[in-house]
């Protein structure tokens, strides 16, 4: 038997890793010899089977699992996808073999040959020429083999990685996520000098003292006599730390096989790295022998910069700051969990442009490149370990076999990414319970690292305010905002608190963001916290034959939609018996990096530049960032106008510190009409920056200036109302006359926070209805109806009254005592095909509702019909405007129909009824009708996150009793 197999390393959670070289901050991608590409390849059903002379090719890196092989994705939440207690793993194992030949350049012969695997999941085992060279385990973090005795330059090796899919180690990585199989990073050969660098240890201040560690191994054995190393920065050369070699010549911690160098500079005037300034340093290190010539070379961009916690705040260069964050997982609709450098760089640019500066690595260490994009572009990064035990969180957190796996994968991290100045805290991992394992990975740290602080969520066994635990940060999950402030204001908060998730964005979601960030702005204490998360993880799939597109999927989306032929897969689609829905589609962004209208939302709360409100003198702007002027920045004034102009003006930003404020003058003239009007700060890159050309939007904030006067115009009377023997409007533009309407497409909050099931059992999505009584008087129509639920009726008035061009509807909906929460009360109608235009003032231009809508500004706005509706991944009621005053459907003939209403309401226009969207559980199920479904509601339900987190608050829900509203209707 292999003697790699001997151990059963799958099933010992006690084995992290044989013959696996120490991680290190050194990055050797430079100069590497990269494996990348098509290997041999073929998926055995267990870890035992015998390898076959048949052969197949599976493309590296890349998940198996997307690459047309039997062993296809599935996803699951919190439980183990197989049923087997940690250790133990399942029987059926699918376990990957990889193989090529590696011609071994000539040149590397005398030196040091590494051989690293970027990721693999979850167990690899490697060998060469059938000889055993190494195990490691933790699927996303780089494993390095020392090849040098076991390939010979020159020559051809043939190397074979062995991957099991399943082990003790899935126990510890049951993330919500996707499994797959495969190596899902570059595999990359290199060569150093026997004598090398083993690490390096950078500490920048923000004051301008930086200090740098290097430990040097030589390959033989004991280190050679006279090495050195010598550094610069930027080209100024580094000192060498004097005191440090004599110090540790006293102490006798000079050693034979590890030597250990410092040195020091003080930057003068120095260039601080924060998120909004995120300036970096060119570091070089060089490791000299004797004779001065360089054995080995290490290069790092380094940015100066302290991190602290004061109290209960935490400080970035002595400053509180504000965490906009987001949870974000390596991922690509495509090829899973194998990200390329410009994929990683478009995530972080998009968020940049929609005012994130955060990022949460869910729940494991990211992709290298993401930390130095992020290190560039300017974000704080929580670095998260990869662990998390959700299913048997209780019993492995205390678990002894355990110890070393949770030591092993939290000291690994921060060996790998502590000289990114990016990272500001270290994550112990996510939802595993808190035990002694946890408590020794953070000793670890702790003396590894003490200029960062530590996190875990689990940590708050016995509260938030709890000393004694592993945690510096309080990072509950999902807490009501309420209990946040509660906890804020009890004078027993001890630690800053960040809410390492909330704001779940499951389908159409994120409502009561802006009332959040109001209470975090407005309550010292409250820093912010990270959203749940970037992505919807919809693999793109094909429909025929249910199988992933893979690679060759490329082009087959464009604005979240999938093309003809496919769809966005989510749990349970590849056939999987044991899975967890569409739980996994609850980002702010579309498998195809799309944004939802969330971003919009989030873009105006985060906003740099505020305008805090309209003096008789002008407008008050504020400069909202906590390190950066206005100088950065363009801008230009506009007015909206109810009549349906909208002015513009050029802006000149005042010259702000962060904080401050001033007061500008309105640059119009307001016309004496009294009709509404909205003035808005166009505010824009002055220039361009690495995240975004000169001209990017960053933000519109908005006051209203006038408030509309009520109306003086006398109505003309118009022809005589028609309306059928039911009581029904009968109108030549409408296929489908007004009736009243309390159901909407359950969105995914309103499904899993068991809304929708209340609602169904009320009979809302089947109301019946009857007519009482229609009385017509000088061709005007009054009409009395019942809807009939199980639980109640609602009676329902509608008064159409003839106005010149049209009719005027008056409406009342009472609503029984028992209907006290329900989605909408308003009216539906349907229109006549060919009305392909939406024209309107209220706001947009992107999706809005009563709980999310201040990333919506009111203004005159124009979109198609056909791009209205948000596709979110399951079907659900979306597509909706808030706040809308008037709008217009309209052919391109230009003819049409018209409605204003009494005050701003909830709009919605698509080509799908409620009961379309309520069917289907994908979009490729979906058919438009070929008019206009429209929705006018007097009140709508807020959305909330209620999937996994809290419902919207108690001010946007709808009360019993009577509602009334009334709309115009014209033909254009």
């Amino acid at each position: 038997m292999n003697p790699l197999w001997a151990l059963r390393p799958w099933e010992a959670p006690e084995v992290t890793s044989w013959g696996r070289i120490p991680m290190n901050a050194v990055d050797r991608r430079t100069g590497a010899l990269k494996l990348d590409g098509d290997w041999r390849f073929q998926l055995l059903p267990t870890p035992d089977a015998a390898v076959t002379d048949v052969w197949s090719t599976s493309y590296v890196p890349g998940a198996w699992t997307l690459q047309d092989t039997d062993d296809l994705p599935q996803y699951t939440n919190t439980r183990m996808p197989f049923p087997e207690f940690p250790p133990s793993s399942p029987t059926a194992n699918p376990t990957g073999v990889y193989e090529r030949e590696v011609d071994v350049p000539a040149e590397w012969a005398g030196r040091r040959i590494v051989l690293q695997v970027g990721a693999a999941e979850s167990v690899l085992l490697v060998q060469v020429d059938g000889r055993p060279v190494g195990i490691s385990k933790d699927s996303h973090l780089a494993a390095e083999f020392d090849l040098t005795d076991v390939v010979r330059p020159g020559s051809s090796a043939t190397l074979r990685l062995t991957v099991v899919k399943w082990s003790d180690a899935s126990h510890i990585e049951d993330q919500d996520q996707w499994w797959h199989g495969g190596i899902t990073r570059s595999v990359l050969l290199y060569a150093t000098d026997p004598l090398y660098l083993a690490d390096v240890t950078v500490r920048a201040r923000a004051g301008g003292a930086l200090r740098v560690d290097c430990q040097v191994r030589d390959a033989h054995g004991a280190l050679p006599d006279g090495w050195y190393v010598t550094g610069d920065l930027d080209g100024e050369c580094l000192a060498q730390d004097a005191e440090f070699d004599r110090v540790n010549a006293e102490d006798e911690r000079v050693s034979d096989f590890l030597g250990e160098a410092r040195m020091r500079a003080v930057v003068p005037d120095v260039r601080t790295w924060t998120a909004e300034t995120p300036g970096l340093y060119g570091l070089t290190v060089r490791l000299h022998r004797a004779d001065g010539t360089v054995a080995d070379t290490s290069r790092h961009r380094i940015g100066f910069r302290d991190v602290e916690i004061v109290g209960r705040d935490l400080l970035v260069n002595g400053e509180r700051i504000y965490v906009r964050g987001v949870n974000r997982h390596d991922f690509h609709p495509l090829t899973g969990r194998t990200v390329s450098y410009d994929d990683m760089r478009a995530d972080l640019v998009l968020l940049k442009r929609f005012g994130f500066n955060a990022i949460r690595t869910a729940h494991y260490p990211n992709d290298p490149a993401l930390y130095d994009l992020a290190d560039e572009l300017g974000f704080y990064v929580v670095d998260e370990a990869d662990i998390e035990s959700h299913d048997h969180a209780h019993e492995i957190a205390d678990d002894p076999r355990y110890l070393n796996a949770f030591v092993d994968r939290v000291s690994r991290m921060v060996l790998r990414d502590k000289n990114h100045p990016s990272v500001i805290i270290w994550s112990l991992g996510n939802e595993s319970d808190y035990g002694a394992n946890h408590d020794a990975a953070a000793g670890w740290v702790r003396r590894h690292d003490p200029t960062r602080p530590i996190q875990y969520e689990g940590a708050a066994k016995t509260g938030w305010a709890d000393p004694d635990v592993a945690s510096d940060i309080a990072c509950p999950m999902y807490a009501p905002i309420e209990d946040c402030v509660a906890h804020a204001l009890s004078g027993e908060q001890t630690k800053p608190l960040i809410q390492c998730e909330y704001s779940h964005a499951m389908g159409n979601s994120n409502g009561t963001l802006a009332d959040h960030w109001a209470a975090i702005e407005s309550t010292p204490g409250l820093q912010g916290g990270f959203i749940w998360e970037f992505w919807d993880h919809g693999i793109l799939q094909r429909v025929t034959d249910g199988r992933p597109a893979g690679r060759s999927g490329a082009g087959l989306y464009d604005k979240g939609v999938a093309a003809p032929g496919h769809r966005w897969a989510y749990g349970g689609d590849f056939g999987e018996k044991i899975h967890d829905g569409a739980f996994v589609a609850d980002g702010i962004v579309f498998p195809d990096r799309t944004p939802k209208p969330v971003m919009y939302e989030h873009r105006e709360i985060a906003a740099p530049v505020r305008l805090t409100c309209f003096r008789h003198e002008g407008l008050v702007v504020e400069n909202h960032q906590c390190f950066r002027g206005l100088d950065w920045l363009s801008a230009r004034w506009e007015l909206a106008l109810s009549d349906g102009r909208t002015l513009t003006a050029p802006a000149a930003l005042p010259d702000l510190i962060p904080g401050e404020t001033a007061a500008v003058p309105l640059p119009f003239e307001l016309p004496d009409d009294g009709g509404e009007a909205w003035v808005t700060l166009r505010v824009t890159t002055k220039d361009d920056e690495p995240w975004g050309p000169r001209g990017t939007e960053v933000c519109a904030p908005q006051l209203r200036l006038r408030a509309a006067a009520a109306p003086r115009n006398a109505v003309v009377p118009g022809p005589p109302v028609v309306v059928d023997t039911e009581g029904l409007l009968v109108h030549p533009l409408l296929t489908a006359a007004p009736t009243l309407s309390l159901w909407r497409a359950p969105t995914d909050n309103d499904e899993l926070g068991g809304i929708a099931l209340r609602w169904r059992s009320w009979g809302l999505d089947a109301l019946v209805r009857k007519v009482v009584s229609v009385r017509q008087d000088h061709g005007r129509v009054a009409v009395h109806a019942e809807y009939a639920g199980t639980i109640g009726v609602v009676r329902h008035v509608q008064v159409f009254t003839p106005v010149e061009g049209g009719v005027r509807v008056e409406e009342s909906a009472e609503l029984p005592e028992d209907f006290e929460d329900v989605a909408r009360v308003g009216t539906v109608f349907e229109t006549v095909p060919g009305l392909d235009l939406l024209e309107w003032f209220g706001q947009g231009p992107w999706e809005s509702y009563p709980d999310r809508s201040s990333g919506a500004p009111v203004g005159h706005h124009s979109v198609s019909v056909d791009d209205l509706f948000t596709p979110y991944l399951r079907p659900q009621e979306s597509g909706g405007r808030h706040g809308v005053r008037h709008f217009t459907l309209s052919a391109p003939d230009a003819t049409g129909l018209a409605v204003r209403l009494d005050e701003p309401r909830q709009v919605s226009v698509t080509r799908y009824r409620a009961e379309d969207l309520t069917a289907a559980a994908h979009h490729d199920e979906l058919v438009p009708r070929p008019g206009c479904v429209v929705h006018i509601d007097a009140a709508h339900r807020g959305l909330g996150t209620a999937s996994c987190g809290p419902d919207t608050s108690a001010s946007y829900l709808i009360p019993p009793g009577v509602h009334r509203w009334n709309w115009t209707l014209r033909a254009l």
